[in-house]
């Protein structure tokens, strides 16, 4: 190391420190403007010129979001149709009509990881929130379990949703690790699956069944009759709803085509004609294109049903990620600049003086940026960016990299989280109930998922 790495590590650090400030401040800054600023100001003071730090902020948040933003904005749409015509409601009641009370933790934390294949935290919860109430519900009019309902059954929910969405794609959070370190997006999937499967045991049904005894969460009334009621939300009136097997064949589409192409890709030469079909509609962008026309054909085209509401439907299905593509833009901004002033080559600078492992060094990054500026998307790209360069200077195992960061980014969602407020309100939960569920649930799935990484590594990369 030289001075002058030295000196672009505490600009580094000093952006980092004044991304947090101006987020968490009184002010309150959005993160969008929070990361230009920073964007901004570490170009400079790292040297660059004023046009190129311009160039670098429209590069890197353009570039992010023509990789990541339609793949969350079909991922949206996808998760709306699924919902709007009934899929999802359909695969839990047929789970939970054959599942025994004491293995219905479990049952739950597969619906939500059907579920949370395509769609987003906070979108897959609002989505099974109906089934969440109905069933906990009926638990607590039997006395059929001591301690609260809400806890027993949400729990695993919340667990299974916050495993797939930092750690499997087409997430976003999985999807910007992937295209900032450039790494193969199939083999990250493949871990990612083996990873969330026993961060979802330990952190769902586990503690679930730990802490249920432990608290008297019941949420408001009138939300449980509106969750639990008959046809308030229009199932009630729904003529036709598609069968369990063609209900999960369309919600898990997109995934099918990625592990398709991950699969093919270990086992076939890249030059084939089957390979190249099948890395195209392997892409996230295709695959999940694939899945919405399939979904909107197989559920509304092919009935006869009305297009101009579908339509509408799409586009109600977008507004809610507008603020997330935003941030993510300005995370790729961000990250564009940290690189072009060279930070990163400092970094691998840094590495090389030391003994640090890349997968504990990404996921402490990752968790120290998202606990304390409330947005994983955010601990996720600074990661991303920091370690970029590590993943073409060294031997590290890059999926497992991206896999670390997403993992990173789930510690601890507190306060300044909205996932964190969805559930506080919805279950009609105290802070310090919230904190024992959700909170210490995501804790739980991030080191949980810190650790298979770690375990992972130690068996031949898969590319």
């Amino acid at each position: 190391m030289n001075t002058s790495d030295i000196q672009l590590l505490v600009i580094a650090a000093g952006g980092v420190l004044l991304l947090v400030t101006l987020i968490v401040s009184r002010s309150r800054i959005h993160p969008l403007l929070a990361l230009i600023v920073t964007s901004v100001a570490v170009g400079l003071l790292a040297g660059m010129p004023m046009e190129k730090v311009i160039k670098s902020i429209e590069s890197g948040a353009g570039g992010t979001l023509g990789v990541v933003g339609l793949v969350v904005a079909l991922g949206a749409m996808l998760g709306k149709i699924l919902a709007e015509t009934g899929v999802t409601e359909g695969i839990a009641e047929t789970i939970i009509r054959k599942t025994p009370i004491r293995l219905l933790p479990w049952a739950m934390s597969g619906v939500a990881f059907v579920i949370g294949i395509p769609m987003f935290f906070e979108v897959g919860l609002v989505v099974l929130l109906p089934m969440v109430f109905s069933v906990a519900k009926k638990l607590e009019e039997a006395s059929s379990i001591k301690g609260s309902a809400y806890v027993y059954v949400g729990v695993p929910v919340i667990a299974a949703l916050a495993s797939m969405h930092g750690m499997v794609p087409p997430h976003p959070g999985p999807l910007t690790a992937i295209a900032s370190l450039n790494t193969n997006i199939g083999a990250t999937m493949l871990y990612g699956f083996v990873a969330a499967i026993p961060a979802i045991v330990l952190g769902g049904p586990i503690y679930g069944n730990f802490i249920t005894t432990r608290l008297a969460i019941k949420p408001d009334g009138a939300l449980v009759k509106q969750f639990s009621g008959s046809g308030d939300d229009g199932s009630a009136t729904r003529t036709w709803r598609p069968g369990l097997g063609l209900s999960v064949l369309i919600t898990l589409v997109p995934a099918l085509l990625m592990l398709l192409n991950a699969i093919l890709e270990l086992v076939l030469p890249k030059a084939t004609a089957m390979a190249g079909v099948a890395a195209f509609v392997g892409e996230p962008v295709i695959a999940m294109l694939i899945g919405v026309l399939f979904a909107a054909s197989m559920l509304v085209y092919g009935r006869s049903g009305d297009a101009e509401k579908l339509r509408t439907t799409l586009s109600a299905s977008l507004k809610p990620v507008a603020n997330v593509l935003m941030i993510i833009a300005g995370g790729g901004a961000f990250q564009h600049v940290l690189t072009d002033a060279k930070v990163g080559d400092a970094i691998v600078h840094l590495s090389q003086q030391f003994s640090f492992s890349p997968l504990v060094l990404g996921w402490l990054i990752s968790m120290l940026l998202s606990v304390s500026t409330g947005s994983a998307t955010v601990g996720i790209v600074g990661a991303s960016g920091l370690l970029a360069p590590l993943a073409t200077t060294g031997p590290v195992n890059t999926p497992l990299l991206a896999l670390a960061i997403g993992c990173g980014s789930l510690f601890f969602n507190y306060a300044n989280h909205a996932g964190f407020w969805l559930v506080k309100e919805s279950f009609g939960m105290t802070m310090g109930e919230a904190t024992k569920t959700i909170s210490v649930v995501q804790s739980i799935v991030s080191v949980v998922g810190l650790a298979m990484v770690l375990l992972m590594n130690l068996l031949p990369p898969l590319v």
